[in-house]
């Protein structure tokens, strides 16, 4: 179990989401799935959040946005809590996904590799071909 709060109400939540999982997001999770070595969950309860993408080994979180998150002060406030609890947020387009997905995976694997591993003596997962 990760070691970050929750709400009770927040797995539901999160449950509604993973089934609920718009274009772009399902486009980044395949990717994410298949394409890294590092585990990530999807649509992952944090305290009074439910983040997109989270690795925890690596504490980063990706967040697909669209245009209704453009200069969002709602949105800095989850960015700050999030990194109060040592985590780095990602945020990606949706657009940029649809459109450039290998420039958005590119970003993803540069904020990874610049974070410790949070468990050094667990191996990476094998990347799928």
């Amino acid at each position: 179990m990760p070691d970050v709060p929750r709400r009770s109400w927040s797995t539901r939540v999160a449950r509604r989401l993973r089934k609920q999982m718009t274009e772009p997001e399902v486009l980044l999770w395949w990717a994410l799935r298949h394409e890294f070595p590092w585990k990530f969950r999807r649509q992952e309860p944090i305290g009074p959040y439910v983040c997109d993408f989270v690795c925890y080994p690596k504490r980063v979180v990706v967040e697909v946005d669209g245009a209704q998150h453009g200069e969002s002060d709602m949105d800095a406030v989850r960015d700050s809590y999030l990194e109060s609890l040592g985590f780095t947020v990602l945020r990606v387009w949706n657009g940029d996904v649809m459109t450039g997905l290998d420039d958005v995976v590119d970003r993803i694997v540069v904020a990874l590799e610049s974070r410790p591993d949070l468990h050094p003596a667990r191996p990476a997962r094998d990347r799928r071909q």
